[in-house]
């Protein structure tokens, strides 16, 4: 058998290799001044007054900034159950409750008239979530928000750089988004994220409350000339820094996001050119003139493919090719189901399209023979 082709690849160069032995030799390798070059470098990227937060994970920064907008127990939060279980624990973290909203299966984000009808009065956010790299229907959701006097945190864990109207996805009227910089994210740090936002308030209570409630950093600390060893621990809070050696790689992948964008559209339209008339519903494009981030290509198999799913996926496997599932809807897992008494009906639209979902090898490293390969091994399996 032909190597295999893994589902992702991180995309390391030599830039992002020095910038950390750099840090190595510093001196300085937990939080400091990579890391505030890396926010500083992202609020320029997306610009217009926007404060960005380096975290060392997504769901540390969805954690923060639901916090940091006062959720709390007894509240609900209106989010999708069509994701990654980090997008609805973070809410529970706060002792508040999750409200699962369905899908449109036409872009398999959040459905904005589902929004309207789940909203209560105890309701206090919502956190839509951009699928794949699709930017959710914000406009809508927004408006919907402002009527009901609701806060909104954007997951955009898939979204960078995404745009939703012509405009990049973190500088919406939202209060606060949060991107992932997972290793098979659009860009990496290995393992980290951002908050970002163009409230002071929301961006200083982030910035306290990601390293333990500390009231100054440490870096700001520890490399004072002066006696500075004094600080004050204002709230009880979490240990959500990112590392100077993570933001070292960050710092030349977020230069890389436009160039990584373009490979990755460029390798779903050769996706979409091969895989047209076959059994299977391609993923959703953006609307004319915004731009989709491609963090995942997603296609769902026909009713009358002639395999299921889970055996496609197999079948794949076995020649060398690995897929994956996005996502196993939350109200199905065990946790989820159990605690708020769910069941699949509930979320059909979720249900049905996680049934026949699969995505398919898509990373910035990957050769156009081995997109060939992945393509032969499609229509090999649904003989085509």
């Amino acid at each position: 058998m032909s190597d295999f082709i893994p589902f992702a690849l991180p995309d390391i160069g030599e830039e992002e290799i020095a910038e950390v032995v750099d840090s190595l030799k510093s001196g300085w390798i937990t939080t400091g001044p990579k890391a505030r070059r890396l926010e500083e470098d992202f609020a320029a990227f997306l610009g217009g007054g926007i404060e960005a937060v380096a975290v060392n994970s997504a769901t540390a920064g969805l954690h923060l900034a639901l916090e940091a907008a006062g959720i709390g127990p007894g509240d609900e939060v209106i989010t999708t159950p069509y994701t990654f279980t980090a997008t609805a624990e973070v809410i529970r973290y706060l002792g508040a409750r999750p409200v699962f909203v369905d899908i449109d299966p036409s872009t398999l984000n959040i459905d904005p008239d589902g929004i309207e009808a789940a909203v209560t009065s105890r309701t206090k956010a919502i956190m839509p979530v951009h699928f794949a790299g699709l930017a959710c229907d914000m406009e809508r959701i927004i408006r919907i928000a402002r009527r009901h006097g609701l806060m909104v945190i954007e997951d955009a864990a898939h979204a960078l750089p995404s745009t939703c109207d012509g405009k990049l996805v973190g500088t919406l009227d939202s209060d606060a988004v949060v991107y992932s910089f997972y290793a098979t994210k659009t860009i990496t740090t290995g393992e980290g994220g951002m908050v970002v936002t163009r409230s002071s308030e929301m961006a200083k209570r982030c910035r306290v409350m990601r390293l333990h409630g500390i009231s100054r950093d440490a870096f700001d600390r520890y490399v004072s000339t002066t006696p500075s060893w004094h600080y004050q621990v204002v709230a009880p809070g979490f240990k959500y820094n990112m590392t100077d050696l993570a933001a070292s790689i960050g710092i030349h992948q977020l230069k890389k996001a436009y160039s990584f964008q373009k490979i990755r559209q460029v390798m779903t339209e050769r996706y979409n050119d091969a895989l047209a008339d076959m059994p299977l519903r391609l993923p959703p494009e953006p609307p004319h003139g915004d731009m989709h981030a491609w963090h995942l290509y997603v296609i769902r198999l026909n009713d009358d493919c002639g395999i299921s799913r889970d055996s496609f996926i197999e079948s794949m496997s076995s020649l060398g090719i690995g897929c994956s599932v996005h996502f196993i809807p939350l109200h199905i897992h065990p946790y989820w189901r159990d605690t708020y008494s769910l069941s699949p009906e509930d979320y059909p639209y979720a249900y049905r399209e996680y049934l026949r979902a699969v995505s398919l090898p898509l990373y910035t490293r990957m050769m156009e023979r081995e997109q060939d390969r992945v393509i032969k091994a499609v229509k090999e399996i649904l003989g085509c």
